[in-house]
């Protein structure tokens, strides 16, 4: 693939590691070019995975002036509940402020519904005599006699990792750095985290657990990035490592160390990421960004221009109930993906994932020791994936192998054929997906019609347009690359530190000087923080937020603050665009109710050099012709003669009609019956959904 020449002087590697796949994709500023890699993931030891693909890709890290990589490590540890041994020092009289959580419940009808369970059990919850009030002020010292009583404690319990959370600590941390300092004396290879390195924000619940899953996957992290960033070294790498936030943003190595947490989403938000950079590179205002891969399946939206984004999540989803007090894109995830396991339930239904063959043993057709049908075999076997020449003929894959599984465990308990089961198994795939793709849509009141749907990812062509068909979406783009995409979103990513201050006032009495001051304060540090993660004094970008809401109302909705209007004092230009913003999440506003600010918030990010795509050629006298054909199965119309089109071979206004499969080296996209196909002059493809 072929690359408008970015600034800089080396190679850039970006790797994304998935539970099934490693992706990796470089870039050669000098020349150009844009190489791929993928490979199994080697979970056993990641760096394996990624110095086979970087071969694959045909480049070498002794080339490389960049490294840049999104991993699944953070929330795997904490889905897994696989984190480190940790304990937690709060203010006397409030260490079950983590465990009691809020009022708030997933599911107020569940009758068997269970509480969250806490990273950090109550034995191992340490209190000590201190006091701030909500002004900052201090209502009782800290005494040497209740630190030296935690330090007991801590060396009892045999922890490896400690956090830090004092009530009001948002506003005055004074109690909280000294608990560290000691602390850090006392346990010198301890992971230690304080709240108010994570957030300056009020709500003492989130900021409590935002700081205990911090230092829960802490350790782990920690290891698993020291381990890439020796291995690069021995294998001559001596350029920077920067790391993917889960905002989408990079941060360096030693901010990624001490804010593990910020991880969460690591990979996924790089597709978003790749996702808005496709949008502002066609023309598009809004899109919808689904990524679905071996594991998982993602999906996030961009709405004007940009990714949207959460100021707190809930880990692993609403149901666990632990909330991070951090900035996110916002995703949502479903364990959906090629190597997910169907399976039929002792009620006789039939159930797909969350469980998944992963990278070992694999789906069954991988030959590798996989017996269980996955929907990977499920789509050999209704001839979407060719057996010959997956991965762009890297790897085989073996039909009689998915037959027989799908045959034992989904189509005997059902009475059905291998070809009903399936299809089964796709469908009902298909409408997990679009479940995640409504969450992040209608849940968020935008009408998910009225979005187009980028589909990347090795599996999002695939299911793309069946997916679309159940959402009633009319559009759906194949970017180039969507195998490697997240890997690509990196490329395009920015430097990013973004902060938060509580600060409650009413917006007719804000004072824009003190108000400004707080926004310099934090922007002054986001600046450092990204020119000491750059080799470069590069152009840094701020922008201004704050969270408002209705006076009366409990939560607040991010605005982002117009400077001109800032920089006036002008309240009534502000008020405008928080109304704007609170009828477009729920539909209504209230232009003539007061409304208050409650956080203010500056991002900073240090613009990175970007790689950008050439134009492709038109036809020339040569017709568009079908290299193959081959027999697919669609429901209502069994098996059809299929044309099959080599994607590099397709040409700028070129149109293909459905069924039809577009192959390319790590994914196939499928068009249905009545959809059809248009290639624009990016190479990225236009598919027409078959609405009836």
């Amino acid at each position: 693939m072929r690359q408008h020449k970015g600034m800089g002087a080396r190679m850039r590697i970006a790797a994304d590691v998935g539970g099934t796949f490693t992706d990796v994709t470089t870039f050669d500023p000098a020349t150009g070019e844009l190489r791929l890699g993928k490979t199994l993931s080697t979970n056993d030891r990641i760096v394996d995975g990624i110095k086979l693909g970087v071969r694959k890709a045909g480049s070498d890290f002794a080339d490389a002036s960049l490294f840049l990589h999104g991993a699944t490590v953070a929330i795997n540890t904490i889905l897994e509940r696989s984190g480190a041994r940790a304990v937690l020092v709060t203010t006397r009289g409030f260490r079950d402020i983590y465990e009691i959580g809020r009022i708030n419940r997933p599911d107020a009808y569940n009758l068997f519904f269970k509480k969250h369970v806490p990273l950090i059990p109550r034995s191992a919850r340490f209190e000590v005599s201190e006091r701030v009030d909500s002004s900052g002020a201090v209502l009782e010292a800290l005494s040497g006699e209740s630190l030296e009583q935690l330090a007991r404690e801590i060396q009892r319990s045999g922890a490896n990792a400690i956090a830090i959370a004092f009530l009001n600590a948002y506003r005055n941390p004074t109690h909280e750095l000294q608990v560290k300092a000691f602390l850090e004396q006392r346990f010198p290879t301890a992971f230690i985290s304080a709240s108010h390195e994570l957030s300056r924000e009020y709500r003492e619940f989130e900021r409590t657990s935002t700081v205990a899953a911090n230092v829960y996957v802490g350790p782990r992290v920690q290891t698993y990035l020291d381990e890439i960033d020796g291995d690069l070294k021995q294998i001559g790498f001596g350029g920077r490592f920067l790391i993917v936030q889960s905002t989408g943003g990079l941060f360096d190595l030693a901010q990624a160390r001490q804010e593990c947490i910020r991880m969460l989403e690591s990979g996924p938000a790089a597709g978003v990421i790749g996702v808005r950079a496709l949008c502002e590179q066609i023309g598009l205002r809004d899109a919808i960004a689904f990524d679905m891969g071996g594991t998982t399946a993602k999906s996030g939206v961009v709405v004007n221009g940009e990714a949207l984004v959460a100021n707190q999540v809930m880990i692993g989803g609403y149901a666990e109930g632990l909330p991070a007090q951090i900035p996110m894109i916002d995703i949502q995830e479903v364990g959906t993906g090629g190597g997910s396991i169907a399976r039929v339930t002792s009620g006789g239904a039939l159930r797909v994932g969350p469980q998944s063959a992963g990278s070992k043993p694999g789906p069954a057709c991988y030959g590798l020791g996989g017996i269980e049908p996955t929907v990977t075999d499920a789509n050999l076997v209704l001839g979407r994936l060719s057996s010959e020449r997956f991965l762009g003929g890297d790897m085989k894959l073996d039909p009689a192998l998915a037959k027989a599984a799908l045959d034992r465990f989904v189509g005997e308990p059902l009475g059905i054929s291998t070809e009903k089961a399936a299809d089964g198994i796709i469908r009902i795939a298909a409408s997990s997906m679009a479940n995640v793709v409504k969450r992040v849509t209608t849940e968020r009141g935008l009408d998910v019609r009225d979005f187009p749907m980028v589909a990347i990812g090795g599996a999002g062509p695939l299911h793309a347009s069946l997916i679309a068909r159940e959402l009633r979406i009319s559009k759906v783009i194949i970017p180039n690359a969507p195998g490697h995409f997240s890997a690509y979103g990196m490329l395009v990513a920015d430097l990013r530190r973004d902060f938060a201050q509580t600060m409650f006032v009413r917006l007719a009495e804000v004072d824009f000087d003190t108000m400004n001051a707080l926004h310099e304060a934090m922007e002054v540090q986001g600046t450092a923080d990204v020119q000491q993660a750059s080799d470069q004094s590069g152009k840094v970008e701020i922008t201004r937020f704050a969270d408002m809401r209705y006076i009366g109302q409990e939560h607040a909705v991010t605005v982002e603050l117009p400077m001109q209007a800032y920089q006036k004092g002008d309240v009534v230009a502000i008020k405008a665009c928080f109304d704007a913003e609170h009828l477009l999440r729920y539909g209504f506003s209230s232009p003539e109710q007061g409304a208050e600010i409650v956080s203010i918030r500056s991002s900073v990010a240090g613009v990175m050099p970007k790689p950008t795509t050439d134009p492709i050629d038109r036809r020339g006298a040569r017709p568009l012709e079908a290299y193959a054909t081959q027999d697919v199965y669609f429901d209502g119309h069994g098996f059809l003669p299929t044309p099959v089109y080599r994607r590099p071979e397709l040409a700028w206004q070129d149109v293909v009609h459905g069924p039809a499969l577009v192959e390319e080296n790590a994914t196939t996209t499928v068009l249905l019956p009545g959809d059809s196909l248009e290639v624009d002059a990016w190479g990225n493809l236009h598919i027409t959904v078959g609405l009836q």
